[in-house]
């Protein structure tokens, strides 16, 4: 009897010791049970975690060893598909880039008529002060005048000079972008000759009968040294060997 039985007893709490006695071990009972079921889940979680990890991870994978195994077939990974979106994007880009380029050059050109006009007014201004200026040498206004549009039109110069290099420098990059355009078919017969090769080794190993309809290949052949079936640690070392 324990001394929680014994202090129940004695306080008078128990009027039938047999049958307290069973609902002890029927607890102890529930309480053993509940641990073992938790354990359970326990160990199955850590299975799949491990089973998990095994799929994800071949035998052999590390990360130090990543870079040796051949990424996974995927949208993301095939290459034509790569390069297809390259070309597409670098067209794509390429057009936006012409458009803006060809619009600051509309610009340059337009800034370059305005300072054309602006440098014609003053060549005006400058011949009609130095008219004045030898009729009337005693106005100092003239001299003044003649001076500010002599400065001014040589700042003017300055300026049209500065758009004419830019609109040549405009043009320059717009004849080194179309290089982009010769990238782009170089890319293309990459592809075109990836296509070739693929589109080739499919029809060489081309079968007369569908696979779905073939017969399943013999698991054992006589003459085999041993009747044991490759495993898939086997088939991962094997794949690891080729791809070093």
């Amino acid at each position: 009897m324990t001394q929680e039985e014994l202090d129940a007893l004695m306080s008078g709490d128990i009027d039938d010791m047999d049958s307290f006695e069973d609902e002890q071990s029927t607890s102890v009972q529930d309480d053993l049970e509940v641990a073992e079921d938790e354990s359970f889940d326990e160990l199955e979680a850590e299975e799949d975690v491990g089973v998990k990890k095994d799929r994800e991870e071949p035998v052999g994978y590390t990360k130090q060893t990543a870079h040796h195994w051949p990424m996974p077939a995927t949208d993301e990974n095939k290459m034509v598909h790569q390069l297809d979106d390259v070309t597409k994007e670098s067209e794509e880009k390429a057009s936006e880039i012409f458009d803006i380029i060809d619009g600051v050059s509309n610009k340059l050109m337009e800034s370059e008529d305005f300072v054309n006009t602006v440098v014609e007014t003053l060549e005006s201004n400058i011949k009609l002060f130095i008219t004045l200026n030898k009729k009337f040498p005693d106005v100092e206004a003239f001299a003044v005048q003649l001076e500010k549009n002599t400065t001014a039109l040589d700042e003017a110069n300055q300026i049209a000079d500065a758009l004419q290099s830019g609109g040549d420098s405009i043009m320059s990059v717009m004849d080194i972008m179309q290089y982009q355009d010769i990238h782009r078919q170089k890319i293309e017969r990459v592809i075109n000759v990836m296509r070739a090769l693929s589109n080739y080794m499919n029809s060489l190993f081309e079968g007369r009968i569908d696979d779905d309809k073939r017969v399943s290949s013999a698991q054992h052949i006589a003459g085999d040294t041993h009747n044991e079936l490759a495993s898939n640690e086997d088939i991962e070392a094997l794949l690891a060997s080729f791809a070093k």
